[in-house]
């Protein structure tokens, strides 16, 4: 199984690219997220395998945490490979796991091929595992901080090295005291006291 490539990324396509390793062009699926996150030059893509009588597909992911939530989405029932990539290509792994703590279909149902009912199973399904999924805290998170302002503050205080739980969980509470609508540099400030304590 190839669980890795490092080489130059030779085309990119609509939903794919070739990447050149030692003069070999492998045919790579990915989503839009991970496609625009190719530098130019060499680069590394961690790789889903997948094996069938009539193919061998790549499936190539910028991030663990991207990887691991294609893992996830395809063990629901209705979610091929095509689908999940569709679900990473309209969101990241972060504002996934906001949609299913918030249970927020129509989130979802943006995603090409995910539809009302694909979407309700989706939501049903991961809802328990999304907490412990990469790119995100607990399930349970204020779906008021996964939006606007909140969103940007929470990725502010993980970018300066927080846990997403302790920033998530500051954020809820600065989010209670100063509202939903407060702005983002009020929200980091009172995160950070709130971190701080």
């Amino acid at each position: 199984m190839i669980a890795r490539l490092r080489g130059i990324v030779d085309s990119i396509e609509d939903g794919r690219c070739v990447m050149d390793v030692n003069g070999v062009g492998y045919l790579v699926l990915c989503s839009s997220r991970t496609l625009g996150a190719l530098p130019e030059g060499m680069s590394t893509l961690l790789i889903e395998t997948q094996v069938r009588e009539d193919a061998i597909t790549l499936y190539g992911f910028f991030t663990t945490a991207e990887r691991e939530w294609f893992r996830l989405l395809t063990t629901v029932q209705g979610v091929g490979a095509k689908v999940a990539l569709g679900i990473l290509s309209a969101l990241s792994p972060d504002q996934l796991i906001s949609a299913i703590s918030a249970q927020d279909k129509a989130a979802l149902t943006r995603a090409p091929g995910v539809g009302p009912k694909l979407a309700v199973r989706i939501l049903t399904e991961l809802q328990s595992k999304a907490g412990v999924m990469p790119g995100g805290g607990t399930a349970a998170f204020p779906a008021a901080v996964g939006r606007g302002a909140a969103s940007d503050a929470l990725s502010a205080l993980t970018n300066l090295g927080y846990r997403r739980a302790e920033a998530e969980a500051a954020l809820a509470k600065a989010v209670e005291a100063h509202g939903e609508d407060a702005s983002l540099d009020i929200l980091i400030r009172a995160g950070l006291k709130g971190l701080a304590k």
